[in-house]
């Protein structure tokens, strides 16, 4: 066995596991990405994983496993981003264990991330808002459920995998009613629920008929919702309210759309932008910053307080029609 297999299995169960105490949601994504670059490398060279050594996974070879993840199986560059971040963890903790293949390893953790574009994020209008949670049938137990967890999820603003991991006694009825939930980076907090959203969930709260730790969404046999099937209902209800509402057929409603449609409706109602990150749950105060930018009507309020130039436009002359024919032929 080589030298790569025990830093490997070293840095997942004391590096991940033991010193940092990584959520699963981060081993498993670490452990994908793993996987994917020793079968790439077992591909170009030959040698078994077991047998990898660690100066063969050279900056070219990661390089150009990097190159085949976009253009082999096309993925993002956010995801090649990712990828090598967990790489670049990998090499980082090597570093101190072997320190012959610093060369090597300086090479690799040169190995840039890719920029990329960023296009305006997507959210929904009240009138789309209104069609998506009309769209749930209201006379059957799972259209009762999609439409709680619809509403729930716009109002505020979970992501998906908080939305799945949400129980009964998550849900706190009485005065300042609120949802607690355990976001990303293990940081817990609380959102308060509007009369709207805590009364559907009291009645679905009653029909639920769970205990405190059972999920606050199951499915008919009771288990969580996976985040899986919270897409495909949520795809299910979007394509339902298409008939209604023709706007939403030019979009590609996600449930993290449903989060920035959470986002823009506070920025829309006045509220703060450091508050919206408080209530998203997000680290840096700058990853709420671009719901700055996808915000219309605030930039045509600020526009409105400028002063224009004193400028007017010019006047058109028309070309002569003669010289006009001769200069398209």
């Amino acid at each position: 066995m080589s030298a790569l297999a025990p830093i490997l299995e070293a840095f997942f169960t004391e590096r991940l596991l033991t010193q940092r105490h990584a959520s699963p949601r981060t081993i498993a994504a670490y452990r994908d990405t793993m996987r994917l670059l020793l079968c790439y490398a077992c591909q170009r060279t030959g040698t078994p994983p077991s047998r990898l050594d660690l100066a063969d996974l050279d900056s070219e070879l990661v390089g150009a496993f990097l190159t085949h993840l976009e253009r082999d199986r096309h993925n993002s560059a956010r995801t090649r981003n990712n990828r090598l971040a967990a790489i670049h963890s990998l090499f980082r903790f090597a570093a101190l264990r072997h320190p012959e293949h610093a060369a090597l390893i300086q090479r690799v953790l040169a190995i840039p991330a890719k920029r990329y574009d960023r296009a305006l994020i997507s959210f929904l209008t009240t009138a789309e808002v209104d069609a998506l949670l009309a769209a749930p049938d209201r006379t059957t137990w799972t259209g009762r459920r999609d439409h709680a967890l619809l509403l729930l999820a716009i109002q505020t603003g979970l992501r998906v995998s908080e939305l799945t991991a949400l129980t009964v006694t998550d849900v706190h009825l009485g005065p300042g009613a609120h949802l607690t939930c355990h976001g990303k980076g293990r940081k817990e907090r609380a959102t308060p629920l509007t009369k709207q959203t805590l009364a559907i969930l009291r009645v679905w709260l009653r029909e639920r008929n769970g205990s405190n730790a059972d999920p606050l969404f199951p499915t008919r046999p009771g288990r969580a919702l996976s985040t899986d099937a919270v897409q495909w209902l949520l795809a299910k209800h979007v394509h339902a309210a298409r008939q209604s509402c023709p706007s939403l057929r030019t979009k590609n409603v996600s449930p993290h759309v449903l989060r920035h449609t959470c986002a823009m409706n506070l920025l829309q109602a006045g509220v703060d932008i450091a508050v919206i990150a408080l209530w998203l749950g997000h680290e840096d105060i700058r990853a709420t910053q671009m719901y700055l930018h996808a915000d219309m009507a605030l930039k045509e309020r600020a526009l409105a307080r400028t002063s224009p130039p004193n400028t007017s436009p010019g006047r058109y002359r028309p070309p002569d029609a003669l010289l006009a024919f001769l200069e398209q032929l």
